[in-house]
This record gives C-alpha cells, structure tokens and sequence, in this order.
C-alpha cells in the first residue's frame, strides 16, 4: 500500500500542509487527514508513444528503452503505444476534432487509447528540421483528448531530434498540453553504431529519469484539475 494524497475538500498545498503538520503526521494513517488507498487505483497513466511508422524505424529500439527504463519506477504505469498500430489514413474525419463528432471507427479507436492516459512521452525522430508527418497526422485527429494535460520528449537524429521537438511544443501548446523543460536528444553519430543500432551513452538514463520526475509532477497536477474542474476534462 501506498499513500495516496487526496484532498477533495482542502485548498491547501502539500508544501503548506508539510510545513504546518509536519511530514512524519501526514504520512502517518492514524494522524493524517489524508485519504490512504491503494495507489494502484490513483497511479498515473503514461503513454510513451513512438512516432515513427517507416519500415526500419531506429525509434522501436528507444521507445522499448525508454519504456524498459521507466517500468523500473513504482510512480506512475506506462504503456507503450505505437502509432503504427492504429493504421490511422491521413486524416479523413469531415468535422473538426475539436467538436468530438467522430465518424471512423480508426478514429473512435485512437480517441479511446489516448483518454485513458494523463501524460505522454513523445519519441520522434527529426525528418527535415521538422516532425515525422505520421506523428502531426495523429495528433491532428483528436483534440479534447489532449486537453490539460502533460508531454516530454525523446527525440533522435543528426541534431538530437531537437528541432522536431521545437515544433512539437508549439503544437502541444494549440492542444492545451503542458510541455516540460527536461528532454532527451539522442545523436544518430554517438548513440547509434552505424547509424541503426541503437547504443544510448549512460548519461541519458539520467536525463531520462529528470525528464520522467516532471512528466509525472506535472501530470499529478494536472490530473488533479480535470477531477476537481470537469469542464477542463473530455467528460464535460
């Protein structure tokens, strides 16, 4: 069992309440106000989703990193989710994805997977100072199901894969998404033998895990705005 911090009738901040009660009374069940369930039941859901769809795709092998790594953590689940699967056309949906009205079945799918999540890991490569048209096609097809809440990044290329997250987070913006500071930027020259097999230096597992801490600070907020505010969730 994990302790759950669950305030649905308290205004104050964790800090407040650690600095006024006391760390050692709030994570105590038998003095804490502080609903204690099973975490399980509250865990923050994380799609690490891989944006590349091409035969040969390097992003397989660091979406399966990222994700290997990020199992090793006891704060949030995650599920990998591979754009490819959803067999998504170019966007093909009459009406715009703002207004819900959706009338393809690939779309009806794609909306459900990604409303159940309270926070996305991008990994995108870099095609021509921009994103993959696959992974902005995806996204484009839904929009609500995006709203208020939280996106990092792994990105791979010639230059990190910098530049596509770049236009990425102008996008996460339109969507109403949070984008977090802390990113992973893989070379095609230092992390790749031979430009295809993936060898990530240690160092990133690091960036990887600073990146994964404000996914998840984040997400927890943000989760928490959609269940105290339902206008800012899909189920208004």
């Amino acid at each position: 069992m994990q302790a759950v911090w669950g305030f649905s009738h308290r205004k104050e901040s964790i800090g407040g309440l650690v600095d006024y009660y006391g760390m050692e009374a709030l994570l105590n069940p038998k003095t804490s106000f502080i609903n204690f369930t099973d975490a399980s039941e509250h865990m923050l859901k994380v799609a690490i989703i891989l944006g590349s769809t091409r035969p040969g795709r390097n992003g397989e092998a660091v979406a399966r990193w990222v994700y290997d790594l990020s199992r090793k953590r006891n704060d949030a689940e995650f599920e990998l989710v591979d754009i490819k699967d959803f067999d998504l056309p170019i966007l093909d949906e009459p009406v715009p994805p703002s207004m819900g009205q959706y009338t393809k079945e690939h779309t009806k799918k794609w909306s459900a997977k990604i409303a159940s999540f309270d926070a996305f890991v991008f990994v995108t490569p870099e095609y021509n100072h921009g994103i993959p048209g696959a992974l902005k096609n995806a996204i484009d097809f839904l929009y609500r199901e995006w709203n208020n809440k939280v996106a990092g990044f792994v990105s791979y290329g010639s230059a990190g894969g910098v530049r596509s997250v770049e236009q990425l987070r102008l996008v996460m913006a339109e969507l109403q998404i949070a984008d977090v500071r802390a990113q992973v930027q893989l070379s095609l020259f230092t992390d790749f033998e031979n430009f295809s097999a993936f060898k990530p230096a240690a160092f990133h597992e690091k960036s990887l895990n600073t990146m994964l801490d404000q996914v998840i600070g984040w997400g927890s907020a943000l989760k928490s705005l959609r269940i105290e505010r339902p206008e800012y969730s899909m189920a208004a």
